[in-house]
């Protein structure tokens, strides 16, 4: 195959299309000592490519899909998990949640 040498430089977190392929990707990683450049397709696959390889192809910029993260499964707009919000439910003040349960039949009391 001819060399095409006008595909972007690889850079981590950029979105590119493979014109041929009409496929789209984000690089994820960058070995710049063997030249290997990890890729993450839309729909989660993982692949690898070399330097030589990467020059063949037919690339251009892309701008990321408005769900990027739809491979992982996971909203974009899904941050309850950082959310720093203090958690006050109103029935910790109930007395009720004083009384220690029975203990199971069985066990022995100490």
């Amino acid at each position: 195959m001819a060399r095409l040498d006008n595909s972007p430089a690889p850079a981590i977190g950029d979105w590119y299309q493979d014109v041929v392929d009409n496929q789209y990707f984000e690089v994820v990683a960058v070995d710049s000592a063997s030249g290997s450049i990890e890729i993450q397709y839309i729909d989660g696959a993982v692949s690898e490519v070399d330097r030589d390889s990467w020059s063949e192809m037919n690339l251009t910029p892309a701008q990321p899909p408005e769900d990027a993260s739809a491979a992982y499964e996971m909203p974009v707009d899904d941050t309850s998990w950082s959310n720093d919000s203090v958690l006050n439910p109103n029935s910790w003040n109930n007395p009720l949640n004083q009384i220690e349960p029975d203990l199971f039949q069985g066990s022995e009391d100490f």
